[in-house]
Order: structure tokens, then C-alpha cells, then sequence
């Protein structure tokens, strides 16, 4: 008879290391912001040491943070960013969409409008930008352009891929069970292509806010992109981070949105992961 011999403790903290882990993964919150702590304290500490010039650190743009937010120009450059940039973002989500549906349901827009996607698709946006700043001008209508010529894409492509990826087989079972074609798009080919469309919204956020920023750096030098410029320009660099920190903060607030958005529309999708 052979006797197993265990090590002490061994089997105590198996299961608390096991309890962990598994609450953990139901609290993801709580690594997040134990994770952002972690990054910002470690920030704090290497930042004091290094050249102001060329580096800052947390609570030396924290205090750069409040004196834009007292003077009023963090809150007048952020507004002046919103307006083209959420007018650019609603034109790509809608008209991507639209886009992406057309080409997706219809082959002779298909076969017509692909070789122009592709083409555009593949060239570089900034490229561009010296045409659109002719066409459009260097104010507002200039920078919702350029906003759309970036974002615009990722919502058509998505758009179109999630239409193309419906199986045959369900469109054959709702139409044994007689349904229009009407009752087709909005009863199975568009709930199933809806994770395919907020993926792309989640692209078209992101390079939204790259694209305004980019905007802001080429045609007339406001909003956020306009005190990036000048403050890089001055190196005043606890000032420079603050209206990057705060794009980041909107590009996080608006994923987390898109995503709740996404949840809601496909909680159908859920439900029957959680089934398996």
C-alpha cells in the first residue's frame, strides 16, 4: 500500500486561490481600476523623476487639469471638438449602415460601388486631407469631412460582411414559413448582423477621434487638437496631457456605450451562449 503525502497548507489554498480567481472573473471592475491604480502610482513615482520638458506625471496634470477647467478653455475647446465630431460620427454610423445594407442586399450596387470602396478604402485619409480642406473649407463642415472619410468604412464594411454572413438556411426556414421579404431583412438577416454593425461602430468611435484631432491639426487650430498644438509648441507638457487624457476618457465613456447598446440589441445572443 502506498501512502500520498501532501504538503501543508497545499490543499487550503488551492480552493481559496481557485474562489479568487472566480471572483475576479465575475468583478472584472474591480481589475480594471486595480490595474489603472497600479499603472497611475507607478506613473506618479518614475514621472517626478524625469525632465519636465519632456514628461509629467498624475497629479501634476491633474492640477494642470483644474486650472484649463477654472479659465474656461478645456470646457470652450471641448465643446468646439463635440460639434464636429459628433455630427461626423452620427453621418458615418448612419450612412455607413445605409451603405452597408444597400450593397449588401442588392448585387448590381455590389458589383457597381465595390471597386470605389475598395480604392478609397485602401488610401490613406490624411493623403486627402489637402483636397477636402479645398472642397470643404478649414471650419466645421471641413472637419465633420474628414471625420467621415476616416470613419465612415469600418461601418460599411462590417455592415456589409454581417449581411453576407446570414446563413442560406435560416432565410430558407423563414420563408417555409411563408414570411416577406420585408419580414426576412428585419425579423433574420438584420438581428444577425447586428454584432457585426457594432463592431464597426466601436472602429468608427475610435478613428472618429483620431480623425477630429487630425482635423483640428491641419484646418483651423481649435478645440482639442488646437491646445495639443499649442502647448506642444510652449512645452508645457503637464497641459499637453490633459486633453489627451480626456479624448481617452471620451473614447472609453463611448465604447462602454456602444457597448451596453450592443448588449440591449442582442440579448437574444446572450441568452443562448449562456444555454451552452
Amino acid at each position: 500500500m502506498t501512502m500520498s503525502t501532501a504538503v501543508p497548507g497545499t490543499a487550503a489554498k488551492r480552493p481559496f486561490r481557485t474562489d479568487l480567481l472566480a471572483w475576479l472573473k465575475n468583478h472584472p471592475n474591480v481589475l480594471r481600476v486595480s490595474a489603472v491604480v497600479v499603472f497611475f502610482a507607478w506613473w506618479e513615482y518614475v514621472g517626478r523623476d524625469a525632465n519636465p520638458m519632456f514628461m509629467t506625471y498624475p497629479s501634476a496634470i491633474f492640477a494642470a487639469a483644474v486650472e484649463l477647467t477654472r479659465s474656461g478653455e478645456l470646457p470652450s475647446a471641448l465643446v468646439a471638438s463635440m460639434i464636429p465630431f459628433l455630427s461626423g460620427l452620427v453621418i458615418s454610423i448612419i450612412g455607413g449602415i445605409l451603405i452597408g445594407i444597400a450593397i449588401g442586399q442588392f448585387w448590381i450596387l455590389e458589383y457597381t460601388l465595390d471597386p470605389f470602396l475598395n480604392a478609397l478604402y485602401a488610401i490613406p485619409r490624411v493623403a486627402l486631407i489637402p483636397l477636402i480642406i479645398l472642397w470643404a473649407g478649414l471650419e466645421t463642415y471641413g472637419k465633420i469631412v474628414i471625420i467621415v472619410s476616416i470613419a465612415i468604412f469600418p461601418v460599411i464594411v462590417n455592415t456589409y460582411s454581417g449581411i453576407k454572413d446570414v446563413r442560406g438556411s435560416l432565410i430558407e426556414i423563414g420563408r417555409a414559413y411563408s414570411a416577406t421579404e420585408l419580414q426576412i431583412f428585419t425579423k433574420i438577416i438584420m438581428p444577425a448582423a447586428v454584432p457585426y454593425i457594432m463592431a464597426g461602430i466601436r472602429l468608427a468611435v475610435g478613428l472618429a477621434i483620431i480623425g477630429i484631432i487630425v482635423a483640428e491639426f491641419f484646418t483651423a487650430i481649435t478645440g482639442l487638437g488646437g491646445i495639443i498644438v499649442l502647448y506642444a509648441n510652449n512645452f508645457a507638457t503637464a497641459k499637453l496631457f490633459v486633453p489627451i487624457i480626456v479624448t481617452g476618457v471620451l473614447g472609453i465613456v463611448l465604447s462602454e456605450l456602444t457597448a451596453y447598446v450592443e448588449r440591449r440589441l442582442s440579448r437574444w445572443r446572450l441568452s443562448e451562449r449562456e444555454r451552452f
